[in-house]
C-alpha cells in the first residue's frame, strides 16, 4: 500500500487478523518507516536503515531482555 508520502508499507504474513500489528516500509533508500495498521492516517516513526537493521539484528540474537 503506498501512501502520499511514497512509503509501501507491509505487514507481515504473520499478522492475526485482530489487527494488531506495525507495518513496514522499507522502500526509500536509507530510511525505514513503520506505523499502526489499525490508523494508516496516524502518525509515522522513520528511522534510519542502518538502525533498524541493527535493532533486528539485535532481536534475532536475542540481544534484548524478556520482562
Amino acid at each position: 500500500m503506498t501512501d502520499p508520502t511514497g512509503f509501501e508499507f507491509r505487514k507481515s504474513s504473520y499478522s492475526g487478523a485482530t489487527g494488531e500489528c506495525i507495518e513496514v516500509a522499507r522502500n526509500i533508500t536509507g530510511v525505514v518507516a513503520l506505523r499502526d495498521s489499525k490508523n494508516p492516517a496516524g502518525p509515522v516513526l522513520t528511522v534510519p536503515a542502518l538502525a533498524w537493521s541493527a535493532f533486528v539484528a539485535g532481536i534475532r540474537r536475542s540481544a534484548f531482555p524478556h520482562t
